[in-house]
């Protein structure tokens, strides 16, 4: 296996300046506070108002990787490493979760990726390990796909990955007929696996006013699917409706879904989800449930109407309100994962939340009613990296986040300070 280039290119460059004898102590930085801010309901801001000192401790932040361009999501191995989307279309292995790891370029059947705009490569999941085991891991994958250079669709890809010789096969295409648009906006696209063996996948609405409402459209929406054969999960809420695209629908009526995690030790599965300029939301999701989001207002328009509410209640009286809203202004949240193990003490079960615009991480506590009674702002992710996009827990209990800043960014692990 051998380095990425873009990783060669960063050590040259730290030695013809005369740093590289210095660069051996890998980037860290130990946790000096954090602000936390009571919300008393849905719609109200969690960057905002008069906070007070957060009481779970400081936390650590490792540079665990860097030389990466715009990461989109991470995947960890049974070896011990990980696997990481770059928007361009490159996937890397990371040979350890240490700090300072060097990134690995995986060879891989991906020239029809179409990176344009917010679309790419993208969202990337384990598949569940069969009974009979296998010898390489399968991830699946979520790309924008190309054809003669023109976007056709978002696809999710099932993919084989050979660590050892730095290659991956791309066995066959577990879903296809996403919606892409011509610019790759709203093009988000992020599986993740459940505890019950099922893909959900958040995806984007690609700036159709139509496609949030209309459950034939597969864009605005959570699907479930079965990872082992493509098709919709048995038991999905329009399981039975003639269109076929309909029955892998779980929720509608969503904007741009960013994160998709499940909270330990329950089914309830929550998603991160931009608003256009206010209202980003923490959405618990709800089994064929609308989630009200509607620029067509109604099929009245045909223009991408984006004053409306995030969750319209007059038009949709039964639409399910958000969990939580950044309110008047918009944060771009975007990766979600919740905290699990011991080791994090009182921020055991937070929602972590990745912020684009707001660069910053946003650490959710979680009622049993759902409802979110605090937002924790850690002091040390507030700009000090840039954009936040994707936020995995992995299974020895650490954070990981990436950063989105187009070049340089880093694979960053956050673990309560020791």
């Amino acid at each position: 296996m051998s380095p990425r280039p873009a990783a060669l290119a960063a050590a040259a460059l730290l030695a013809s300046a005369g740093l590289a004898g210095c660069s051996s102590d890998t980037p860290s930085r130990g946790g000096s506070g954090s602000t936390t801010v009571p919300t008393a309901s849905s719609g109200s801001s969690g960057s905002g108002g008069s906070g007070s000192e957060g009481g779970g401790g400081g936390l650590q932040v490792d540079v665990v990787a860097e030389g990466l361009a715009n990461p989109w999501d991470i995947a960890f191995l049974p070896d011990g490493g990980a696997v990481v989307t770059e928007r361009s279309g490159e996937l890397s292995y990371l040979p350890s979760l240490e700090p300072g790891t060097e990134p690995v370029a995986i060879s891989a059947p991906l020239d029809d990726v179409y990176a344009q705009g917010e679309g790419g490569l993208m969202g990337l999941a384990l598949l569940p390990e069969p009974a009979q085991g296998w010898d390489q891991p399968k991830l699946v994958a979520c790309l924008a796909h190309a054809e003669d250079g023109e976007p056709v669709d978002v696809r999710l890809v099932e993919l084989t990955v050979d660590v050892e010789n730095s290659r991956a096969t791309r066995d066959r295409d577990l879903l296809t007929g996403l919606p892409v648009a011509d610019g790759g906006r709203h093009s988000g696209c992020r599986p993740t696996m459940g505890e019950d063996g099922l893909l959900y996948v958040g995806t984007g609405d690609t700036a159709d006013p139509a496609a949030p409402q209309d459950r034939t459209n597969l864009g605005g929406k959570v699907l479930r699917l079965d990872p082992a054969t493509g098709e919709p999960a048995e038991g999905n809420p329009f399981a039975d409706a003639a269109d076929e695209a309909e029955r892998y629908v779980y929720s509608y009526g969503h904007r741009n879904v960013q994160g998709v995690a499940q909270r330990p030790g329950t089914e309830e599965i929550w998603t991160a989800e931009h608003g256009p300029s206010f209202d980003d939301e923490v959405n618990r999701i709800e089994a064929g449930a609308n989630f009200g989001w509607d620029p067509a207002q109604g099929g009245s328009v045909d223009s991408y109407d984006e004053s409306v509410p995030m969750t319209d209640t007059e038009r949709y009286p039964d639409a399910v309100a958000a969990a939580w809203s950044s309110g008047e202004t918009t944060e771009a949240i975007c990766g979600a994962a919740f905290l699990e193990g011991e080791q994090w003490g009182e921020r055991e079960g937070l929602l972590a939340i990745t912020a684009l615009r707001g660069a910053k991480l946003l650490l959710l506590s979680i009622g049993d009613d759902g409802s979110v009674d605090e937002v924790e702002i850690p002091q040390d992710l507030v700009d000090d990296f840039g954009r936040l996009r994707a936020a995995r827990t992995a299974p020895d209990g650490a954070l990981y986040v990436t950063t989105s800043n187009g070049e340089d960014d880093k694979v960053l692990r956050i673990t309560p300070e020791s």
